[in-house]
């Protein structure tokens, strides 16, 4: 039997844990700060023992996840020698990977391979833990160049079974990816946010009509501050690069807009437009106006089919239907898309009537 320890229970630990028991009947161990949450995984038989303070529990174990925020995974990696196999994989769940890789390297003897499941949401704990959080999303792994082929391929076959998507990039890329299309959005929220603060006046119209789109383009500017502090500090070189990029952007067309160059104020919307819709989601942009539901649901078959269908025969039409792979701060699985206010309300009524789960609307 597969035995496995997670090493922080919180919304992806637990996650993982429950993907782990419940798809590969895996022993399941866990190490966490508060006891809170081993207290529940243990009632919910996902995990066999706990502890808060004694990571002997986690000998024997034939892979290791450490869920914890970026700059504390190494120092588990220290205390976890003591204890662990010479065949046991360690892999981290970290959003930046180039600064841990690097650290990692000075353990010669050891399989670490770097993980980054790109799902989530801005719930933090176990209790907000599915066993098919993960289904369909993609899973960043950088192996160190130490670890077998063959080590390597079963852990991806793990990855696999809890029906996440594996991909291979090195730890440089990665970081140098998610700065763009990860890190940078968030900064960005969060500057927007901090802008209508300032901009906003003693009668606060501006919180008050941001109750809309600007609400929904700048709902990730609610992430956990430690967690985001902690990843700006792990991939400082890339974030500088690209937020020296972004406002190499926003000089481009304020210049644009001052000299009243209208073709090239239409063609930076034009740009966007364009690439936004190549996206899989096929949405018009994140400004636009649209009318998508989020369900989360298990991967299994013939589920779109069934909500298509219940849709369907209720006269609902859908725009767009499809998984999202790409969720690292996202709610919900399966997105889809309506023409207009009314259908999706009908389909929000109709679908928790048959005890779907709506995340967000």
């Amino acid at each position: 039997m597969l035995k496995v320890g997670i090493i922080g229970l919180g919304l992806i630990g637990g996650s993982i844990a429950k993907a782990l028991k419940l798809k590969l009947n895996a022993e399941v161990v866990a190490f966490n700060r508060s006891k809170e949450s081993l207290l529940a995984a243990f009632k919910e038989n996902i995990i066999t023992k706990y502890s808060v303070d004694d990571l002997k529990i986690f000998e024997n174990c034939d892979c290791i996840f450490i869920c914890t925020p970026v700059d504390k995974i190494t120092e588990y990696v220290d205390k976890l020698l003591p204890y662990i196999k010479k065949s046991c994989i360690i892999t981290d769940v970290g959003s930046t990977k180039n600064s841990i890789c690097e650290k990692m390297r000075k353990y010669k003897d050891i399989y670490f391979i770097g993980g980054h499941p790109m799902a989530g949401s801005e719930k933090t704990s176990y209790f907000s833990a599915k066993e098919y959080l993960l289904e369909n999303a993609y899973y960043i792994l950088s192996p160190a160049s130490n670890i077998p082929e063959n080590v390597v391929n079963n852990f991806i076959d793990i990855i696999k079974k809890i029906g996440a998507v594996p991909i291979i990039l090195n730890s440089e890329y990665h970081d140098h990816t998610v700065a763009a299309i990860s890190h940078i959005p968030h900064i960005v929220a969060a500057s927007l946010v901090n802008m209508v603060k300032e901009l906003d006046g003693k009668k606060g119209y501006m919180h008050s009509l941001a109750a809309g789109g600007f609400k929904d383009i700048t709902r990730i500017a609610s992430g956990s501050p430690e967690m985001w502090n902690g990843i700006c500090k792990e991939n400082k070189t890339e974030i500088l690069k690209a937020v020296k990029y972004f406002k190499n952007v926003l000089n481009e067309f304020e210049e644009s807009l001052f000299s009243n160059n209208e073709k090239e104020v239409y063609n930076f919307f034009e740009t966007a437009k364009n690439y936004r819709n190549s996206f899989s989601d096929k949405n018009t942009g994140i400004i636009a106006k649209t009318y998508d539901i989020f369900l989360n649901v298990c991967d299994k078959p013939g589920i779109i089919a069934t909500i298509s269908t219940h849709l369907s025969v209720n006269n609902i039409n859908i725009k767009n239907i499809g998984i999202i792979n790409n969720r690292e701060f996202e709610n919900g699985i399966l997105q889809i898309s309506f023409e207009n206010e009314v259908e999706k309300e009908k389909s929000i009524k109709l679908l928790k009537e048959l005890n779907f789960e709506i995340v967000r609307q």
